[in-house]
């Protein structure tokens, strides 16, 4: 009965060691995270709208990228084929005179149904008016769309 389970374990450990040992890391920070996805540089938060388009996941998460500690809120983005290596594309979201951009969610409109194209990628999330919620005169957070005929 123990043999039956020795070969399979033994095949476990070495899988999740070989993939471990192929994940890209040129990160030399003590606490980064060498296997799960994170940006080269500065803040990130929430992952976001992660979808699958043309052979490649996309990952879309909330980002600082002007400093390592919370700020103003964009959409950053990264593609991978097999969600262990991961390649950083420019920002997707930047915040705009409607607000900083907060979490939200993403899909593949394959059937034209939202009437923006085949297969737009289409992201609806929270915008945040930090001057409106300061000076409390009124809604500070609502949802928005975006959407995206180039993969981002």
């Amino acid at each position: 009965m123990k043999n039956k389970f020795i070969k399979p374990a033994i095949f476990l450990l070495h899988t999740l060691f070989a993939i471990g040992a192929n994940a890209q890391s040129n990160q030399t920070e003590k606490y980064r995270p060498a296997f799960h996805f994170s940006p080269k540089a500065h803040w990130m938060n929430d992952p976001n709208g992660m979808v699958f388009l043309n052979g490649k996941y996309h990952l879309f998460f909330q980002y600082n990228p002007d400093s390592t500690v919370w700020g103003p809120m964009h959409w950053a983005h990264a593609i991978s084929k097999d969600m262990i290596h991961w390649e950083e594309q420019p920002i997707a979201l930047y915040p705009d005179s409607l607000g900083t951009i907060f979490s939200g969610s993403a899909v593949i409109d394959k059937d034209n149904t939202a009437g923006f194209g085949k297969n737009a990628m289409v992201a609806i999330f929270t915008h945040h008016n930090k001057k409106i919620e300061d000076q409390k005169t009124g809604l500070h957070q609502y949802q928005s769309l975006a959407y995206s005929l180039d993969e981002g």
